[in-house]
């Protein structure tokens, strides 16, 4: 089967660009599969992060054709021909925001008009956690091109039927983030951070407003009257920086909290995630989160809220601890919980038996499944 993937990739950075780049190495095993990137993915104006581009290397050395402009409607039309011309089996497409829909669905409907290619969509979410004019309308134009669709939790599979009711779809769980390396000696990866702390924690990623950062801060505040514990948290933030310093500030949590807020390259992942003795994932709301694959990745238990498709993921008791959303005293339980009744090793060894099923391997054979099933019906 010949596969080409559009969407972010190496030299642009970021989870989608990490998905992508190990999605086509495990295809690869057994397909001819190509990479298109984006040579504009978002507006300036509109991305609030400091670059759209890698700084360290990627998972493939090889920067993948930049030919996607996401903002030009002539573009989609010159590139949608040239897919068509070149008669791939299937077009692979993430997606995750409403705002790539017309310029995903116009390359897909010229893509097809070759009576050979399918589509497949691999859905992070149906519409976002953070919802603007035309999400709908925007979503409704691309997924018309839509053959298949992949899901990757229970949460994404009900908006899925709700929004779009008939699509042929599987439910594979998201894989693991193994490309950040392999786990290394925690007193080590502390000694390489320059932390000298007995307990510390990792929120990870991009900061916004639905991730919950300052509800998990808040209930530092009190686990720190029982304990000392050093939060980390690793990520560039997409949201106002200085409304979470202000939290640390008013809280006095400066000696408790450390901020590294930029974008982390890949070879530096694995320190933090090595260094923590569990990731903190306080969501307000999510569908599922690639934070929780990297988490497993390197052995680590993660305490989560029940939002979404995260206790699908997390098995309360078992791989760490489920609270419930927006409580910041139940959030300080569980993290005093998990240290008070020692439970490290024991969920460490459990989300290692747990992530063998979160493998790349079951996506491909999805897929593999998926393209054997008869198209939908086009819908106008």
């Amino acid at each position: 089967m010949h596969c080409i993937i559009v969407g972010t990739a190496y030299p642009l950075r970021g989870g989608i660009a990490h998905y992508n780049a190990l999605l086509a190495s495990a295809l690869a095993t057994r397909h001819t599969v190509e990479t298109i990137t984006f040579k504009r993915q978002y507006p300036s104006l509109l991305f609030p992060g400091k670059t759209q581009e890698e700084s360290g290397g990627g998972f493939h050395t090889t920067p993948a054709p930049r030919l996607v402009d996401s903002m030009n409607p002539l573009n989609w039309l010159s590139l949608g021909r040239l897919i068509r011309d070149r008669k791939p089996d299937l077009l692979i497409f993430k997606y995750w925001l409403p705002f790539f829909g017309p310029c995903f669905g116009t390359i897909a409907k010229l893509s097809k008009r070759n009576g050979h290619t399918r589509i497949l969509f691999i859905c992070d979410n149906i519409l976002p956690h953070e919802r603007r004019p035309f999400d709908d309308t925007f979503t409704r134009y691309a997924f018309r091109q839509v053959d298949y669709f992949i899901v990757q939790s229970n949460a994404v599979e009900a908006d899925l039927n709700a929004f779009w009711p008939g699509a042929v779809y599987k439910n594979v769980p998201h894989p693991v983030y193994d490309a950040f390396g392999s786990p290394i000696q925690k007193d080590e990866a502390r000694r390489l951070l320059g932390l000298q702390d007995e307990r510390i924690l990792l929120f990870f990623g991009y900061v916004r407003k639905y991730k919950g950062l300052d509800v998990l801060l808040r209930a530092m505040t009190t686990v720190l009257k029982a304990m000392r514990v050093r939060l980390l948290v690793a990520g560039e933030f997409y949201d106002d920086e200085s409304r979470y310093r202000s939290i640390v500030e008013e809280h006095r949590l400066n000696d408790d909290v450390a901020f590294y807020s930029d974008y982390l390259p890949n070879d530096r992942v694995g320190l933090y995630f090595s260094a923590a003795d569990a990731v903190v994932l306080p969501y307000r709301s999510a569908t599922q989160s690639g934070i929780a694959q990297i988490a497993y990745n390197f052995d680590k238990p993660v305490i989560a809220t029940d939002v979404g498709g995260l206790a699908e993921v997390v098995h309360n008791g078992i791989t760490g601890y489920v609270v419930p959303p927006n409580q910041p005293d139940a959030l300080a339980g569980a993290i005093q919980k998990f240290y008070d009744e020692g439970r490290e090793e024991e969920f460490s060894r459990h989300v290692h038996e747990e992530k063998r099923k979160y493998s790349w391997e079951n996506l491909v054979h999805a897929i593999e499944e998926l393209v054997t099933r008869p198209s939908p019906p086009s819908r106008v």
